[in-house]
């Protein structure tokens, strides 16, 4: 999978914590069955950049812990049709994930968790987003849920 990781804090996100990222995705890209040339992006921000985010696209005007921007969302577009053997040269955007460091400590020490454990978790809840999961209904959320502590659990982030 082609992930490009935005560091966009204050502090700076270690090169460690930036290659979980990394890993857990390519991992959660595996276990989905993804394409190798899928792309996706991360930013790395503090809670004012992402509350900014928020208000905008959302309408809460609070900062949150992660956003999901999916890339092809819309489904009033009209498709394009190509062979198949072309069409798999091309690379899937599945969009940008947003994850504030603020709300992941946060979060981690509310939680009583490690600070790896809540990065990880946050960057898998909007991965599944990005791929069309979601938890609005009983049934997607177990579906969602449980898809999500089955990937960090394998990977080895057990709560």
């Amino acid at each position: 999978m082609e992930i490009e990781i935005y560091d966009r804090t204050a502090e700076k996100v270690s090169d460690e914590h930036q290659k979980l990222i990394q890993d857990l995705l390519n991992f959660a890209g595996k276990k989905l069955d993804l394409a190798d040339n899928t792309e996706i992006s991360v930013t790395l921000m503090n809670n004012p950049e992402i509350r900014e985010l928020n208000s905008q696209y959302r309408h809460v005007d609070r900062a949150t812990d992660v956003l999901s921007f999916a890339a092809e969302e819309s489904d009033d577009e009209t498709p394009i049709i190509m062979d198949p053997e072309l069409a798999a040269e091309f690379p899937v955007n599945l969009g940008d994930l947003f994850i504030s460091v603020d709300k992941v400590a946060e979060q981690a020490k509310f939680l009583g968790h490690s600070f790896e454990r809540e990065l990880g978790f946050l960057t898998i809840h909007g991965f599944l987003h990005l791929n069309g999961y979601d938890h609005e209904q009983p049934e997607e959320e177990k579906k969602m849920f449980s898809l999500q502590r089955e990937i960090l659990d394998q990977y080895g982030l057990k709560r």
